[in-house]
């Protein structure tokens, strides 16, 4: 499995401001929000459920990633997606590092990846 999930009570706007306040006790920021609803109903005149992309970075920990593999930002940021699903609760769901860094060898990565995750079920604990 490459994600791991959680349902949030409230609305959109609320469990995204929840996200980035947990992200941000595990020394995570936000690089990039993507507003997948509103580019479809741009682009395509598609009427969706509210859906974004959160790109999560912890500065640190990518920049240790990088020195050890140059092509690794290629998997990153960790991405979290915050959805609406149809009966109205909201999902926040996040990239597995553990699952998706499998494609770098080395144990330098991997350990690196497991405290990612780890720092990513606390924060998804936290929600």
């Amino acid at each position: 499995m490459y994600s791991f999930n959680t349902t949030v009570e409230g609305d959109m706007e609320g469990a995204e401001a929840r996200v980035v306040a947990a992200l941000k006790e595990e020394g995570f920021g936000v690089l990039t929000e993507i507003d997948v609803q509103a580019t479809m109903k741009a682009k395509l005149d598609l009427d969706k459920r509210p859906y974004k992309i959160l790109g999560a970075c912890n500065p640190s920990l990518a920049n240790q990633a990088i020195d050890a593999e140059p092509d690794i930002g290629l998997l990153l940021p960790c991405n979290v997606v915050i959805r609406q699903e149809e009966d109205g609760t909201v999902t926040v769901a996040f990239m597995d590092p553990v699952a998706v860094l499998q494609l770098v060898e080395g144990e330098k990565i991997a350990a690196m990846a497991r405290d990612v995750k780890g720092r990513l079920e606390r924060v998804r604990d936290a929600l």
